[in-house]
């Protein structure tokens, strides 16, 4: 299994989440049914094509061994694989929370250094 899986989220959110002691997902996530998380390679396009030009964005890495068989990696944009949580996250599972700022001279969000 993959070590780490990234979830972007706006700060506010992810607040509220903290606030509540668990994560129920974005308005997107609430949608589909389940919560949508990112590998390390797919994290920058999921940014680009889906957070493109937003502030106030987190990059909140999780421990994809804490998730159990609640997680489920699912063919998505190009046939990939990507995680899909199908309950709560846990916010035992978080390994760490960093901004994702974006830079508006590359139009990029710009990642952390150490992003496994």
């Amino acid at each position: 299994m993959v070590g780490s899986i990234y979830k972007i989220v706006p700060e506010e959110l992810w607040n509220q989440a903290k606030a509540a002691g668990r994560f129920d997902g974005a308005a997107i996530d609430l949608a589909d049914g389940y919560i949508h998380f990112s590998t390390a390679t797919q994290a920058r396009e999921t940014a680009r094509r889906h957070f493109h030009g937003q502030p106030g964005l987190l990059l909140v890495a999780v421990s994809a061994d804490a998730l159990g068989e609640a997680l489920v990696f699912e063919p998505s944009r190009g046939g990939d694989l990507f995680p899909h949580l199908y309950a709560p996250l846990d916010l035992s599972a978080v390994l760490w929370e960093k901004p994702l700022p974006f830079d508006a001279a590359s139009g990029l969000h710009q990642f952390p250094e150490d992003m496994a």
